[in-house]
């Protein structure tokens, strides 16, 4: 007796419209940002940081992080890249609660420049204009070490981290190499120490700032990260409170002014998300109340930001 054969279905046909119809909104708003610019190859890597050159110029990742936990991601977006200039709003805000806002915000202006993000020039008090150059960066990142002494980089990433929702750790390489070639930073932190904005020993808070910048993230982290500043300072995929809801007011609003180096008017007027760039190639934005956005793609333009980042900020 022969046995039963079992039935034979038809192959389903693959058909490239019905799949990215299936796709949630947000997923299918991903792919076709990758889609559309990934063959984008304007800009050029950091180079004047040696291990940044060596990026590979066709990563390109997009996650976006949404207030109920669900994360979507296309591309590269877990490759991971250093974090840069991107620290600077969460360790603004870290020292926020740290320090109190009365200490922070009388060594720290909320002024845009209007000048590149690493111009050695303060403000008519001799402060910083903004946490989100280099020099009111490194006024932070003196603040967190005056306060913490030792433990300052450790607990800079240990806040990293629960904004990430996961432990993150230092790009060695980087770190040297920023180390190697951070004159212009040194430059800035001393005229920060000779007006008394540092109160500490120069060398140890840049220490911990280069090490600092050489945190490593994913356009994923970059997207919860941002998600938690758009949840008032909630981790949507945790649940874990990482600042207060008043850090998080005080951030978002340097980050919309300001967040963008010397773009960041044309920032305001064409985009007008609080956002935050990195010469590592990525770029975050937070839609308070909505989501996060997280980006890498090493190509930056004449300002220091994501070539493609920016384009997927005006999508969005």
């Amino acid at each position: 007796m022969i046995p039963p054969q079992p039935e034979r279905r038809p192959k389903p046909q693959h058909n490239p419209q019905n799949w990215a119809a299936s796709m949630p909104p947000l997923q299918r708003f991903l792919a076709a940002c990758h889609s559309d610019f990934r063959t984008d190859d304007d800009g050029a890597v950091a180079s004047y940081i040696p291990e940044l050159g060596k990026a590979d110029l066709a990563h390109f990742g997009i996650s976006l992080a949404t207030l109920d936990g669900h994360v979507y991601e296309i591309g590269d977006s877990r490759v991971p890249f250093t974090i840069q200039s991107m620290s600077k709003p969460f360790v603004f805000a870290l020292a926020l609660d740290t320090l109190g806002a009365a200490r922070v915000e009388s060594a720290i202006g909320v002024e845009p420049s209007g000048d590149p993000f690493n111009s050695i020039r303060l403000n008519a008090e001799n402060h910083p204009f903004n946490p989100m150059v280099n020099a009111g960066a490194i006024a932070c990142t003196g603040l967190m070490r005056e306060a913490k002494s030792e433990d300052a980089f450790e607990t800079i990433r240990a806040a990293l981290g629960r904004f990430a929702g996961r432990n993150l750790d230092v790009d060695e390489a980087v770190f040297a190499s920023e180390r190697a070639t951070g004159d212009r930073n040194r430059a800035i932190a001393y005229l920060l120490r000779n007006s008394e904005v540092i109160t500490v020993d120069v060398g140890a808070v840049l220490e911990v700032y280069f090490r600092q910048c050489a945190v490593l993230v994913t356009a994923r982290d970059c997207a919860i990260m941002a998600a938690t500043l758009a949840n008032r300072g909630v981790n949507p995929v945790t649940g874990e409170q990482v600042v207060s809801a008043y850090a998080v007011s005080r951030t978002l609003s340097v980050m919309t002014s300001s967040g963008m180096y010397d773009y960041a008017g044309e920032w305001i007027y064409r985009i007008g998300i609080p956002a935050k760039s990195g010469v590592g190639g990525g770029i975050l934005a937070s839609l308070p109340a909505r989501l996060g956005l997280g980006s890498y793609s090493p190509r930056l333009d004449q300002h220091g930001n994501s070539v493609r980042g920016i384009r997927v900020c005006q999508a969005l």
